[in-house]
């Protein structure tokens, strides 16, 4: 995904001389490579931080539902880039691509591709580095069967733990998390999200309606209309959240 022709051809050409590497499309903006991303959920992206529009940090922003790609990302003169990508292990090209390190990258990309939570962690790493250049909140890492999909933070209705196992829940579906809810809650408390039980960590801007069961017990009704009961040791929690 590159707005220059020329960056572009010369990319496909080496690409071409590589094996088990087949070229599904190129975009030349960053509304356009989402599209692509999609509809073809390709195995493997190159994507340029710099093209008109949507940005590559946009497009790296954006990713979230279906099938997640490696993405190897393609920079001039990005410095703040570079030094974040080698900080995180992520890899990155710098204009002009040497066949040699390219194919490095296409090796170390086949490797990860076979390990779907592994994928999911190396595009929220790079959200976050996005992140940092803007105001987005960090992606949550779900997962549905044998896919994982970035969730942004204000989707999440709750998060119910039943044993070892940890739902996410939105207003359409529930998936799994893939860490634990101790995990969530350091990350996430004081983040529109509060501790209601120690199974149920929920989003307060999503809560529709708070009924009082007694002095001490409390019924919170999600934009869902799924039901959670409040502790009696997270009362004060919720008294809270009623003078907000």
């Amino acid at each position: 995904m590159d707005d220059e022709p020329l960056a572009r051809k010369v990319l496909r050409e080496e690409l071409e001389l590589l094996p088990n590497i087949e070229i599904v499309g190129e975009a030349e903006a960053g509304e356009t490579a989402l599209d692509l991303i999609g509809s073809i959920h390709p195995d493997l992206v190159f994507l340029d931080l710099q093209m008109p529009g949507v940005g590559g940090f946009d497009v790296i922003r954006q990713l979230g539902s279906g099938p997640l790609p490696v993405i190897v990302v393609v920079t001039a003169y990005d410095q703040y880039a570079i030094r974040a990508f080698e900080a995180g292990a992520i890899d990155y090209l710098l204009k002009p691509v040497g066949h040699e390190r390219l194919r490095t990258a296409v090796q170390r990309a086949e490797r990860l591709s076979s390990r779907p939570a592994e994928v999911a962690e190396h595009v929220a790493h790079l959200q976050q580095i996005a992140d940092d250049r803007g105001a987005m909140p960090r992606k949550i890492i779900a997962r549905s069967g044998e896919e994982y999909f970035l969730l942004s933070p204000d989707e999440v209705l709750a998060f119910q733990a039943e044993g070892d196992l940890v739902w996410i829940i939105t207003a359409k579906r529930k998936y799994q998390s893939t860490v634990p809810l101790r995990t969530l809650h350091e990350k996430l408390v004081g983040n529109c999200f509060q501790r209601i039980h120690r199974n149920a960590l929920v989003n307060v801007n999503h809560i529709r309606k708070m009924s009082a069961l007694s002095s001490q017990r409390w019924l919170l009704t999600m934009d869902n209309n799924q039901e959670f009961i409040v502790s009696k040791r997270q009362a004060k929690t919720v008294r809270s959240i009623l003078s907000w």
